[in-house]
C-alpha cells in the first residue's frame, strides 16, 4: 500500500470518527431527555427509568452500541432542551406536529390518541371535544391538543353562542389528575394509554368517558435540527429492531401500534404522495 493511499484511508477513518463523535454529546453514550412522570410511557420505578420509552431506548441504544443516559425533564422543556444540546434525543411520548417538525427532526415510531377522563359518578360524560364548551379542562403543560381545543373553542363553542373552553395546564399528568379529583377541573384531556393506567392506579376514582380515540396522533423521537448523523443512526437502529422482532414485541406488550407512512405524512403536514416516498 502506498503512503498516499494509506494517508487518504487514515483521513477517511478520522472523518468517520469525527462524525460519530459529533452525533452525540458524549462519546459512546446516548443522552435522552424524558419526562419521567408520564406512565406508562416514561416514569420512575424504584428510582430507575421505566415504561415504554426507557425500554425502547435501551434496546435502541444497544443496537447503536451506546450507553443510554436518561435526563428527567419536564415535558414543556424537552424541545428547547434538545435544541440547546442538553441531551441528544427526546424520547417522551412527543407528538409529531408540523409546528414541532419546524423545530426538530423526527423519527416517528408510535401511534396513539387522546381520551377524556371524568370523576367516577359524575353525570357529565363527554365523548368528543365539542362536548367541552364551558368546561374547565385539565391537561399536561405543552400538550399538542391544547391549541386544537382553543381553536375549537372559538370556531365551534363561541361561534354557536356557547361558553368557551377553559384550558388549564399542569406540570405533570398526575397533577392534572389530582386537579380533577379536587374538582379544580371538570375533565382531564389525556393520552389514551396514560388515561388507562391512571384510571387503574386511582382504583376507580376516575373513569374514561370517551369511547373513540380523539385527535389520533403519531409519536416520534426528536433530535436537534441538523444532527443528521444521529438521526440516521437511530433510523438504522430502529430498522434492526424491526428485523429482530424486538420492536413488534414491545408494541404488543404495551398495546400500542406502529404508524403507517400515510399517518406519518399527515402528522408532518406533508402531502399524501409523501407517504409513498
Amino acid at each position: 500500500m502506498s503512503k498516499a493511499i494509506a494517508f487518504h484511508i487514515a483521513l477517511a477513518f478520522c472523518a468517520v470518527q469525527a462524525q460519530a463523535a459529533e452525533s452525540t454529546l458524549q462519546p459512546n453514550h446516548l443522552s435522552i431527555g424524558s419526562d419521567l412522570t408520564y406512565p406508562p410511557y416514561t416514569y420512575l420505578a424504584q428510582g430507575k427509568p421505566a415504561g415504554f420509552d426507557p425500554e425502547f431506548m435501551t434496546l435502541l441504544s444497544k443496537q447503536l452500541k451506546l450507553t443510554p443516559q436518561f435526563q428527567d425533564t419536564r415535558f414543556a422543556n424537552l424541545v428547547m432542551g434538545v435544541n440547546a444540546r442538553r441531551f441528544d434525543v427526546v424520547a417522551s411520548a412527543l407528538y409529531v406536529t408540523p409546528e414541532r417538525a419546524a423545530q426538530v427532526d423526527f423519527l416517528p415510531y408510535l401511534k396513539s390518541g387522546a381520551s377524556l377522563m371524568i370523576r367516577t359518578g359524575d353525570s357529565f360524560h363527554p365523548q368528543r371535544p365539542e362536548d367541552l364548551c364551558g368546561k374547565r379542562i385539565g391537561s399536561i403543560k405543552g400538550g399538542s391538543w391544547i391549541p386544537k381545543l382553543m381553536a375549537l373553542s372559538e370556531s365551534y363553542c363561541q361561534a354557536n353562542g356557547l361558553p368557551p373552553i377553559d384550558s388549564r395546564e399542569f406540570p405533570t399528568s398526575p397533577e392534572a389528575a389530582q386537579a380533577l379529583l379536587a374538582k379544580a377541573v371538570d375533565v382531564q384531556f389525556e393520552d389514551a394509554a396514560v388515561a388507562s393506567i391512571t384510571a387503574d392506579k386511582l382504583k376507580g376514582r376516575i373513569a374514561i368517558s370517551s369511547q373513540a380515540l380523539i385527535y389520533p396522533v403519531v409519536i416520534g423521537l426528536a433530535v436537534r435540527k441538523g444532527n443528521e448523523s444521529l438521526l440516521g443512526e437511530l433510523q438504522q437502529g430502529l430498522a434492526a429492531m424491526k428485523a429482530s422482532g424486538e420492536y413488534q414485541a414491545l408494541l404488543s406488550r404495551y398495546n400500542l401500534a406502529e404508524p403507517s407512512p400515510a399517518e406519518v405524512a399527515k402528522a408532518l403536514g406533508q402531502p399524501p404522495q409523501a407517504a409513498a416516498q
